[in-house]
């Protein structure tokens, strides 16, 4: 999977010379936390947060008025406060869908601008990233989950799948998790399947002496 399969291209964006309260008020209306900063020529030059927003206010020890602060804050542009296009952490369409979740998760940020070469085309955020592991998971179908530990050797995982075909059932996705294994030498796998019966299955696979850890009926969700 790719970036460009989960990336949202209708992008919400501001000019550099956009007063920021302007880019307050469009994050609020577009329930965005962040805007790239583009140029006249679609180019990124920034981007601009919401903390960043926050931020630019004033101290609670300014001696400043109420109209003084307003006309500061009035008169202050994106691009004053922006994060510029040098210091961003960008991603690209081809990028792997891994490569941008590991990009968010070591520089702490909840989203990433995806350019092509230096013209922005979409971005990507946290939110996407949760809707890639939801679909992997097979979350959005009706089925059922099974959840085997298997031993760490070649054909383990063939084995399992053999008996489900058997069953002339469908499987959707299977998701593996190293962290989750109870000793060096095994695995724990995640399958989802169309059948609706797991109880046979999950029969036939303790016959073939397969550690069936969870077996569930999932339904639908949107």
């Amino acid at each position: 999977m790719f970036v460009r399969m989960w990336m949202t291209t209708d992008v919400v964006t501001v000019t550099p010379e956009t007063p920021i309260l302007e880019a307050q008020d469009t994050m609020k209306k577009h329930g965005v936390r962040r805007l790239p900063v583009v140029n006249k020529r679609g180019k990124l030059v920034g981007i601009v947060t919401k903390s960043d927003i926050l931020e630019a206010g004033p101290s609670d020890a300014t001696t400043l008025s109420v109209w003084e602060l307003n006309y500061l804050l009035a008169r202050t542009t994106v691009e004053q406060i922006m994060v510029k296009a040098e210091d961003l952490i960008t991603v690209s369409p081809n990028d792997p869908i891994e490569r941008a979740a590991l990009l968010m998760r070591q520089h702490k940020v909840g989203g990433l601008p995806v350019v092509d070469g230096s013209h922005l085309v979409g971005i990507i955020t946290e939110s996407d990233i949760f809707e890639v592991l939801l679909g992997l998971l097979g979350v959005h179908q009706r089925g059922t989950r099974l959840t085997v530990e298997l031993e760490d050797r070649p054909g383990a995982l063939a084995e399992v799948l053999e008996v489900i075909r058997d069953h002339d059932a469908n499987v959707r996705s299977v998701v593996t998790c190293d962290e989750c294994r109870t000793t060096p030498d095994t695995g724990v796998f995640v399958i989802k399947i169309d059948s609706y019966d797991w109880r046979p299955i999950v029969k036939d696979l303790k016959e073939r002496k397969i550690n069936v850890l969870d077996a569930r009926h999932v339904e639908e969700r949107e």
